[in-house]
């Protein structure tokens, strides 16, 4: 689906259902109603109870279906919520492969929850075509990728990896909170289904939890729907308005978000006390190529690794301005401990296997003046040498 806009930005304010025709108000209002009045039995209402369809959500999920370019969305009340749905549609027996370093929470439903009702999972390194073509069997139903992934900054090709699914008759399916639609359009690279946790830069200021889910086709859209309004998972009104309301400015933030990070990588890359800089707006690292062509820019996540003679720790604890806390995407910076925090469900042995080690650090750099960020990483690393 083409943007009904020429400029992105203008998308972000006017797209999906914009306004109130009522009232003429130009915020879409919080219809904080469980159920409406119908005029006679056994019609089609269009609105009957605000588990199957509320005003509010149908204009958040009407605005991300622009934003991605795909045929459909659908707000939910997590981003695991959301991805719960998506995997909602396999069955006993199927299997999905996933990238190798991959959210936690991902995997952890995969692994604990969908492995009762029969549906298995692969970990591959989906950065490599070929790894990708082997991984294929009979039982395989989707590809299941995140780019950048999280926390390692994996850069996936997604052209190459839906163009390989298409040809297997699998579904491509994409986390793209890292990146959103200001950054990176993945339906545009192929891919079937694009999910949020829409907690992070699309509502953008931690003060909401909720996931998303854009779909292509009728096909799709109509099984996903029929998931929500089962399951129940639904985004209720409130929250929304409040997410309709972080979108509108998701593309100034952004543009901050990113000017910040790539000053802040380039700090940590100059730095002798840091051994290894996980960022793909880096030139020299290894996905940079691929994401140039499928991505605005880098992004505003970035990992790092301090030199053997730091204490962590100490790292955290001296912070004083960067927070310690789960979480990325708002307007204040985050650090967090990927090993015992975010992918803390991933067993140790394979956080090992892909570079999940206990020494990494994860920042989602925020928009303050990127000087005192650097100050306060700059004093803490000193601090945490040993």
């Amino acid at each position: 689906m083409a943007l009904a806009y020429k400029g992105f930005n203008t998308a972000l304010i006017h797209g999906g259902i914009y306004g109130d025709p009522q009232t003429r108000s130009v915020n879409v209002p919080i219809y904080q109603t469980s159920t409406y009045e119908q005029d006679n039995i056994g019609g089609t209402p269009k609105w009957e109870y605000s588990r199957t369809g509320n005003p509010t959500r149908a204009a958040l999920e009407a605005l991300i279906a622009e934003l991605e370019g795909g045929d459909r969305g659908f707000a939910f009340g997590s981003g695991m919520a959301a991805i719960t749905a998506v995997l909602s549609l396999f069955k006993s027996g199927d299997r999905i492969l996933t990238s190798s370093n991959i959210y936690g929470g991902t995997f952890r439903v995969l692994d604990k929850v969908f492995s009762h009702f029969g549906i298995t999972y692969s970990n591959i390194d989906t950065s490599d075509p070929e790894a990708v073509e082997k991984a294929i069997t009979p039982d395989v139903k989707a590809i299941f990728v995140e780019s950048p992934a999280n926390p390692l900054l994996t850069v996936t090709d997604l052209s190459v990896v839906s163009e390989i699914a298409h040809r297997h008759g699998l579904l491509a399916i994409t986390d793209n909170t890292f990146m959103t639609p200001y950054l990176q359009r993945p339906i545009e690279h192929g891919f079937d289904i694009v999910v949020h946790s829409a907690t992070k830069y699309l509502g953008g200021h931690s003060d909401l939890v909720a996931g998303l889910v854009v779909t292509t086709g009728k096909e799709l859209g109509d099984r996903i729907a029929f998931i929500q309004n089962s399951t129940g998972g639904v985004l209720g009104p409130f929250d929304s308005f409040l997410l309709i309301r972080g979108i509108k400015t998701l593309g100034v933030r952004l543009d901050r978000h990113v000017a910040n990070a790539e000053k802040i990588a380039r700090f940590l890359k100059d730095n002798p006390d840091v051994s290894k800089v996980y960022y793909p707006g880096l030139e020299d690292f290894k996905g940079y190529e691929v994401n140039k062509k499928q991505a605005k820019n880098g992004g505003a996540m970035m990992s790092f690794e301090l030199t053997p003679s730091h204490d962590i720790k100490k790292f955290f604890a001296s912070l004083s301005l960067i927070a310690l806390a789960e979480s990325l995407g708002g307007v204040e910076s985050l650090v967090c401990h990927p090993a015992t925090m975010t992918h803390a469900a991933i067993p140790y042995e394979i956080r090992q296997k892909v570079g999940i080690t206990d020494t990494l650090i994860r920042l989602s750099t925020g928009i303050e003046d990127v000087d005192d960020l650097i100050a306060d990483l700059k004093q803490a690393i000193e601090k945490s040498r040993v």
